[in-house]
């Protein structure tokens, strides 16, 4: 059975059909991409993606990352995909040409996204993490500092990563304790210890830029006292080439349990006393410049999520087609049934539906916050740009957290719909699950987004962008209304609208009350009442963009048009009344949580 990625005719259908990007061309600053070219540009990233990428997936896993005498090999298998990222300059899909981008919409990027990490999630978090490094420069560097690395980031001759982490201070960024003490040139000394760093070293590119975190001396305790550094592996000689070595030592790769083909590194910085970084940005405002990367960061990794989740999906309906086994429930009294592709089975069907209905729904949540960034960009008011910018900041905890989450869930009934066979290595199914695993973890566990949703996205601007967000969906609701056969769809996404504003009133008093532990205990269940609702405002979407063509579309769109429908209905009325039963739970002021002895558990 062949493997597949991203479901090109849903890719379509949401681009040109429910968003209708090439509207684009309209403006200016996207002239160039009209329908043609927009079609053209996925066709391209689908067929590197395919012919190139992805079979590197099960070798780069099963080869991984090696470290010897100092040096890390990546897998062998990457060197000629990345060439051709490279020189098709996907890495800066969305930048500025003229520092080595295509300055595409960024819904469009993130059409494109959708392939190359389906294709492999690990190949990818190289030219991933090249770019957001990239952007830190592009946003805070100095013009010298943009003319010594941006182009050489954007264009993937330097790779980049992002020096968070260290042992005592994971999530706690404040804790950590690298240190930076100017020298009299202006550059830093930098010392101390990171881990975790993806991408942290590798002979992939020439050369690697490490946008470090870490504490001037005499600087404020906590995140109030910390700076970013440009800190690259090899020092920069004066005609841009690299020279010796910048005593940046990887003491160490870290043995996980997915994503073996990206080479996660302990690094230490300094143990010689002669590691120099340049200052970017301002001193002691280093985390509102490492924000830029981590929120481009967040939306990435819900990217990557849903990449493990479309193709398992797409696997698991491949398989299930082509997959003789028992027979139809309604023959099975026949004198001599006939065995039938499981696809046939009720429970094989739901569990495939339940699947579609979360990839579908993930996919235009995911494409509709990239095409925010694009409708900020080209917003006729001030007013306007503010409103798509909200939206934004809103729904990235929500596109992070909740996609990474059900796309685990999707991979798990990836693996169960092969049955034994996908338990094994011989098929994808199961080192999709292991590699997406990591999604709900990294640039901020999925509890972290949920009290990010709750302590600050909530009440942004005193609670409009949710309130935008709400008025994004009723008008959805009232296009429904006038659908014939949408109508009670219509009904149940505006009870759950509604529902949904109550309990977010609800958790933002509880929040600034005396019961603020237990409104936090409830965070990731709101987070995901709210992802389910995001979830079942798409699905009705697609209904009603879908439902008007059925009668008139070709033969071969009326499945596809009818599957619209269907999945929207299977999702408001499964999946929603349990999330009405969750908003209720968390009205219902639950304490236990928080009232649990510590020594209750067991240990």
């Amino acid at each position: 059975m062949a493997q597949s990625i991203a479901d090109r005719r849903d890719q379509d259908f949401v681009l040109h059909e429910m968003l209708s990007v090439a509207d684009l061309a309209k403006h200016e600053d996207f002239q160039d991409f009209n329908k043609k070219t927009v079609d053209m540009v996925i066709t391209e990233a689908r067929n590197l993606a395919i012919k190139e990428v992805l079979p590197t997936q099960k070798e780069g896993d099963e080869h991984g990352c090696t470290l010897n005498n100092g040096k890390v090999t990546i897998p062998e298998c990457f060197r000629k995909p990345f060439k051709l990222f490279c020189e098709g300059e996907w890495i800066a899909m969305c930048d500025d040409p003229e520092y080595g981008g295509q300055g595409m919409p960024k819904v469009l990027s993130i059409a494109a996204g959708e392939m190359f990490t389906g294709a492999n999630c690990a190949f990818m978090m190289y030219p991933g993490l090249t770019h957001g490094a990239g952007k830190i420069v592009e946003e805070f560097g100095s013009e010298a500092q943009k003319k010594k690395y941006l182009k050489n980031l954007y264009t993937g001759k330097w790779a980049g990563t992002m020096c968070l982490t260290e042992p005592e201070a994971g999530s706690d960024v404040g804790a950590l304790t690298t240190t930076a003490k100017k020298n009299d040139d202006g550059t830093y000394s930098i010392a101390g210890n990171k881990i975790f760093i993806s991408g942290g070293d590798h002979d992939l590119t020439e050369n690697i830029i490490h946008p470090v975190l870490a504490r001037i001396e005499g600087a404020p305790a906590g995140t109030k006292g910390i700076s970013l550094f440009l800190v690259p592996k090899f020092k920069i000689n004066d005609d841009g080439t690299p020279g010796e070595s910048n005593d940046v030592v990887c003491t160490g790769l870290e043995e996980k349990m997915g994503i073996h083909g990206n080479a996660t590194a302990a690094l230490a910085f300094g143990s010689k006393g002669n590691c120099i970084g340049e200052l970017i940005g301002e001193e002691n405002k280093g985390m509102r410049a490492m924000f830029i990367m981590m929120n481009e960061a967040r939306l990435g990794v819900g990217m990557q999520g849903f990449g493990f989740a479309t193709t398992s999906y797409i696997n698991s309906v491949n398989y299930a087609k082509e997959r003789v086994q028992g027979v139809n429930l309604m023959n099975m009294f026949d004198a001599d049934p006939k065995p039938v592709a499981i696809i046939n089975h009720p429970d094989v069907k739901r569990q495939l539906l339940s699947m579609k209905a979360n990839v579908d729904g993930m996919r235009t949540l995911l494409y509709y916050t990239g095409f925010l960034f694009d409708k900020a960009k080209t917003a006729a008011t001030p007013e306007e740009k503010e409103k798509w910018e909200g939206l934004i900041e809103l729904l990235t905890p929500v596109v992070k957290s909740y996609c990474t989450d059900r796309s685990f869930e999707v991979c798990a009934q990836g693996i169960q719909i092969y049955g034994g066979y996908g338990f094994i290595k011989e098929y994808p199914q199961e080192q999709l699950l292991r590699d997406c695993k990591i999604t709900s973890i990294y640039e901020g566990t999925n509890g972290i987004q949920a009290m990010d949703l709750l302590g600050r996205k909530l009440g942004l601007k005193k609670g409009k962008p949710f309130m935008d967000l709400l008025g994004e969906m009723n008008k959805t609701v009232a296009a429904a209304k006038e659908i014939e056969g949408l109508e009670a769809m219509a009904d149940i996404l505006q009870n759950a609208i509604n529902k949904l504003g109550e309990v977010a009133m609800y958790m933002g008093a509880t929040a600034m009350s005396a019961n603020v532990l237990h409104a936090f205990a409830s965070a990731l269940p709101f987070l995901d009442a709210t992802g389910d609702v995001c979830m079942a405002w798409v699905e009705l979407w697609r209904a009603v963009v879908a439902a008007p063509k059925i009668a008139k579309a070709k033969k071969k769109d009326v499945a596809f048009y009818q599957g619209q429908v269907k999945t929207a209905e299977y999702f408001l009325s499964f999946i929603i009344p349990a999330t009405l039963g969750k908003m209720e739970a968390i009205k219902s002021n639950i304490t236990a949580i928080m009232d649990m002895p510590d020594d209750a558990f067991a240990g």
